[in-house]
């Protein structure tokens, strides 16, 4: 089952959740079904362990997608 990012439209609240195709999620806070599917990224488990450290110290890769625009690379603290 996919985790969906969601924002209620009626009490403005995001949260994720799990679902189903056949099933209609719900609002945990007002419990209204009126909701925004959000754009999301998504993460992989078990990528190389040292590859933040790595692009850190390789400088800014410009191709991550930061919305600082290219040079201003999400891996960099």
């Amino acid at each position: 089952m996919p985790i969906y990012e969601y924002a209620c439209q009626d009490c403005n609240h995001e949260f994720e959740a799990l679902t189903r195709a056949s099933t209609q999620p719900e609002c945990p806070k007002c419990h209204s079904v009126s909701l925004a599917k959000k754009l999301s990224v998504f993460a992989t488990a078990g990528a190389a362990e040292g590859k933040a450290a790595e692009m850190a110290a390789a400088g800014s890769c410009g191709s991550c997608g930061h919305p600082g625009g290219p040079g201003a690379c999400g891996w960099q603290q």
